[in-house]
């Protein structure tokens, strides 16, 4: 018998792979598919993963930018030529919905 061991055994207890959610945004324009991304990972656990395919080329700045001053990590984004892919990890310390409304859009 090999002693190698399973990949699976060394996780962490409560880390198991719960997959991601996917959200296609194409042919949705700005703010559309940031709201609809903000909404989705509301709804999502701490850790849990997003995948979010937009075609809007203001989301490549959007997004990010959202994903920073709301407490989520921006794992991976993807140009795929006319839509880009954006991995988020829902982050464990995120901004309440009523702090970002409370903010003047001048500091999102």
């Amino acid at each position: 018998m090999s002693s190698d061991q399973n990949p699976q055994q060394e996780q962490e207890p409560g880390t198991e792979d719960r997959g991601e959610i996917l959200l296609d945004v194409i042919g949705q324009q700005c703010p559309l598919p940031v709201l609809r991304a903000r909404k989705r990972l509301l709804r999502l656990e701490p850790g849990d993963l997003l995948r979010v395919f937009a075609s809007d080329p203001v989301a490549r700045i959007d997004m990010p930018h959202f994903c920073a001053e709301a407490g989520h990590e921006i794992i991976e984004i993807r140009d795929r030529g006319t839509w880009i892919e954006f991995l988020i990890r829902r982050g464990d310390q995120v901004s309440d919905e009523e702090d970002l409304l409370a903010k003047p859009v001048k500091s999102l």
